[in-house]
C-alpha cells in the first residue's frame, strides 16, 4: 500500500473507500461494468443534453445555451472493461457551461465482450458524426479538441494518432489521468504497490480483456498509444498524473516523447491524491485546482471563454 504519509493529507481518511477493485472476483467484475449504468442522469442548469447515435453508436451531446464555437470529444474512463458516458454528465454539463463548449461523449461498447478494435472504431465513428455535424451545433471544425480520462485518455490518444495519419486535424488533445501503455500492466514487480482506485492487478485484466486478440509483443496502430514511436506532429497536448498513481511514469514518459517530438505539451503532477481524483474526490481542493488548470488551458487553446 503507498505510505499514508504520501497522501495528501484531504484524502487519507477516505483510503478504504479507494482502494482498487479485485478483478480476481467475477461478481466485482460485474458490479464494476453495471454499476454505472444504473446511476441517474445529472443535468446542469444552462446545459441542453440530449440522446442521440452516431451510426450505432449512442452518444450524449451537452449544448450550452452560450456557445463559443468550440466543441470537445469526450471519452470516459473504466479501465477498457467498464464505465458509461452518463458517470461524466456533471464534468461535460460544468465543461460546456464554463468554457461555452459543445461536447460529444461517446458510449463506446467495452471488453472482453468487445476487444480492441471496437472501442477505437465506435470513438473514432463518434468523432466523424461530430466533424460531419459540426455546422449544425455551432461549432468551427477547426476548433474541436479531444479529451478522454483514464482508459479514455488512452483511447482519445490512440484517436488522435489515427485521426493525424488520416490528415484530419484536431485541435487539441487533453488528456486525463490516461491509460497509455499496456506494458505496465506487464510489470509484476507493480502488482504489490497498491494503487488506490485502480491497480496493477487491475490494469492487467482491463488490458489483456482489451487486447486479448491481439499479438502483445507487437500491438497494431492505435491499440496502445505509447507504442507509437513517432509522435511529432501531432496537436498540442494537456495531461495530468498524479504522483503516487500507476499511470504516473507512462504519462510523464509519453509527455517528454512528446515534447522530444516538437508538440506543445503542457504536463501536470498532482501530488498525494488517488487516480482520477478529480472523479473519486472531486470535493478535496485538489480536484477543484486541477479541474481549474485543465479547463483554463482548454479554454485557451480553443479560443473559448474563460471559467465563469
Amino acid at each position: 500500500m503507498i505510505e499514508l504519509e504520501r497522501i495528501d493529507p484531504e484524502i487519507r481518511s477516505r483510503v478504504p473507500k479507494l482502494k482498487a477493485m479485485d478483478t480476481n472476483n467475477p461478481l466485482v467484475r460485474v458490479l464494476f461494468a453495471l454499476a454505472p449504468v444504473v446511476l441517474p442522469t445529472h443535468r446542469v442548469k444552462g446545459v441542453a443534453l440530449t440522446k442521440e447515435h452516431a451510426g450505432s453508436v449512442p452518444v450524449r451531446v451537452y449544448r450550452p445555451e452560450n456557445p463559443s464555437g468550440a466543441g470537445l470529444l469526450w471519452i470516459h474512463g473504466g479501465g477498457l472493461i467498464g464505465g458509461v458516458a452518463k458517470m461524466n454528465d456533471e464534468f461535460c454539463g460544468r465543461t460546456a457551461l464554463e468554457l461555452g463548449t459543445t461536447i460529444v461523449s461517446v458510449d463506446y461498447r467495452l471488453a472482453p465482450k468487445h476487444p480492441f478494435p471496437a472501442a477505437h472504431d465506435d470513438v473514432y465513428a463518434g468523432w466523424i458524426w461530430f466533424a460531419d455535424r459540426a455546422a449544425s451545433f455551432g461549432v468551427d471544425p477547426a476548433r474541436i479538441a479531444i479529451g478522454g480520462q483514464s482508459a479514455g485518455g488512452g483511447l482519445a490518444a490512440g484517436l488522435v494518432q489515427h485521426l493525424h495519419d488520416d490528415g484530419q486535424p484536431v485541435a487539441a488533445q487533453w488528456l486525463w489521468c490516461s491509460m497509455l501503455d499496456d506494458r505496465t500492466a506487464l510489470n509484476t514487480d507493480l502488482d504489490a504497490i497498491g494503487n488506490l482506485v485502480w491497480d496493477n492487478p487491475a490494469n492487467r485484466y482491463g488490458w489483456g480483456s482489451y487486447l486479448r486478440a491481439v499479438d502483445r509483443q507487437a500491438p497494431p496502430p492505435y491499440a496502445s498509444p505509447s507504442r507509437r514511436a513517432d509522435l511529432s506532429g501531432l496537436p498540442p497536448t494537456w495531461l495530468y498524473a498524479s504522483d503516487i498513481e500507476l499511470f504516473h511514469d507512462e504519462v510523464v514518459d509519453y509527455a517528454a516523447r512528446l515534447k522530444d517530438a516538437g508538440v506543445d505539451t503542457t504536463l501536470e503532477i498532482v501530488p498525494g491524491v488517488p487516480h482520477a481524483v478529480e472523479a473519486t474526490a472531486s470535493d478535496t481542493q485538489a480536484a477543484v485546482k486541477i479541474l481549474a488548470q485543465g479547463r483554463a488551458w482548454l479554454a485557451a487553446r480553443l479560443g473559448a471563454r474563460t471559467a465563469l
